[in-house]
């Protein structure tokens, strides 16, 4: 069973939606490790911040079930295909590693290279899996965030950000 890590973010009510994702994905592949959220300004456009992280787990799926379902999950929290590459998200999830892959199937290339280009996407992967290592690279993840050069794109920590009350009855 190869361990997996998917990063997912949203800036379009992004509590409602990120727990959505999770939850929906929990149903499918069980308990998922979450790393620490983190907001950052929206990269590429102007727009509201971003919340991000990475979740990792384990699975039995195959790669492309597990792809479609990410995209179905996406679908079912609002997201719209076919707007530009950088633009609000109510959700996005992408496949980071599938174990030791090294892989190109058509839009599919694992790893994914956001893991070496977006502090977001680094830093909380270095959070849940400091110890593995890419497997190109065969860094260890929590070595790649001590390197990164690329700035934090005033990323910052936001603690609490999953367990916050969602709505008041």
């Amino acid at each position: 069973m190869p361990q997996v890590y998917v990063s997912i973010g949203s800036n379009q009510a992004p509590l409602e939606n990120i727990r959505a994702g999770i939850s929906k994905l929990e149903a499918l592949v069980g308990p998922v490790q979450c790393s620490p959220v983190y907001r950052s300004v929206a990269v590429g456009f102007e727009g509201d911040d971003f919340f991000n992280l990475v979740i990792g787990f384990n699975t039995t799926l195959p790669l492309q079930t597990l792809a479609e379902a990410l995209r179905e999950i996406e679908a079912a929290c609002g997201r719209h295909r076919g707007e530009a590459k950088f633009a609000p998200r109510t959700l996005d999830m992408d496949i980071l590693t599938w174990g030791d892959a090294v892989l190109e199937e058509g839009r599919l290339r694992l790893p994914r290279e956001d893991i070496l280009d977006y502090a977001f996407v680094l830093k909380p992967l270095a959070d849940i899996a400091p110890h593995e290592r890419h497997p190109v690279l065969g860094t260890r993840y929590a070595e790649l965030w001590a390197a990164f050069s690329k700035g934090d794109a005033g990323m910052v920590d936001a603690p609490g950000f999953l367990e916050a009350e969602a709505s008041t009855p």
